[in-house]
C-alpha cells in the first residue's frame, strides 16, 4: 500500500508540473518518490487514482477522464476527496505549494493528465 501511495503522489506531482514555476523542485520530489517507490514507473498507480476517485462517489468524471469522449471536469474540493487530503497535505509540504493552489491546479490538469494517460480509452495494465 505504502507503495502504490508514493506512485500516486508521484503522479499527481507531475501533475502539478504543469503549472508550477519551480519545476526543479517538483522533478526532484517525483524523482525520490520514485527510488522510493523501488524505481517503479509511476504511471503504475493510475488505475489506483481512478478507484480512488470511484470510490469517493466520482467514477463518472475519473471515468470520462480515461474514456475517450468529453472530460468531465472536476472541482478543488472533488479532488480532495477523490485523492485524500493527506495526500494533499503531503504534497504541499513536499512541493513548496499552499494546499489551496495545489487542489485548484490539480483540479485543472488532473482530467487532461489522466485522459494523455490513457489513449486507447482504458486503464493500462
Amino acid at each position: 500500500m505504502a507503495n502504490t501511495n508514493s506512485m500516486l503522489k508521484a503522479l499527481l506531482g507531475l501533475a502539478v508540473v504543469a503549472g508550477w514555476q519551480n519545476r526543479d523542485k517538483i522533478g526532484e520530489f517525483v524523482k525520490n518518490l520514485g527510488q522510493q517507490a523501488g524505481g517503479q514507473n509511476p504511471a503504475g498507480s493510475l488505475g489506483g487514482l481512478v478507484d480512488s476517485f470511484r470510490k469517493a462517489g466520482l467514477g463518472e468524471k475519473a471515468d470520462s477522464w480515461v474514456g475517450t469522449g468529453e472530460n468531465v471536469p472536476v472541482t478543488e474540493p472533488e479532488v480532495e476527496r477523490g485523492v485524500g487530503g493527506d495526500v494533499i497535505d503531503e504534497l504541499a509540504r513536499q512541493t513548496g505549494l499552499p494546499r489551496d493552489e495545489l487542489l485548484k491546479r490539480l483540479a485543472t490538469v488532473l482530467p487532461g493528465v489522466v485522459d494523455q494517460m490513457t489513449p486507447s480509452g482504458r486503464l493500462p495494465g
